[in-house]
């Protein structure tokens, strides 16, 4: 699904990859209870970070990696009632493969 939110610069539009809902023993955790994931979906990023001579460097990820991140970094926002967070390049910590 296409997104019409386009990052500029160093940042990457994610979105959280969903935490199971069931622990063991049948225990349903409600919303609430739930904590931030910090694994997420690359759905859109930035065109890269220029440096001081104004080479572009671009943003080390791809559209559909999987990422671990800084657990509350981002922005939170909510595009067509999904819900994205734009980070900053910096803020990933790794690519899950």
């Amino acid at each position: 699904k296409k997104t019409s939110l386009r990052p500029l610069g160093n940042r990457v539009l994610v979105k959280r990859l969903e935490q199971e809902e069931t622990l063991k023993g049948g225990i349903i955790l409600p919303d609430s209870a739930k904590k931030k994931q910090e694994t997420a979906e690359v759905v859109a990023i930035g065109s890269g970070k220029a440096t001081e001579t104004g080479k572009l460097v671009p943003v080390p990820v791809q559209i559909g990696d999987k990422i671990l991140m800084d657990k509350y970094s981002g922005q939170e926002v909510t595009i067509d009632d999904e819900e994205y967070v734009i980070v900053r390049a910096e803020d990933i910590i790794a690519i899950i493969n």
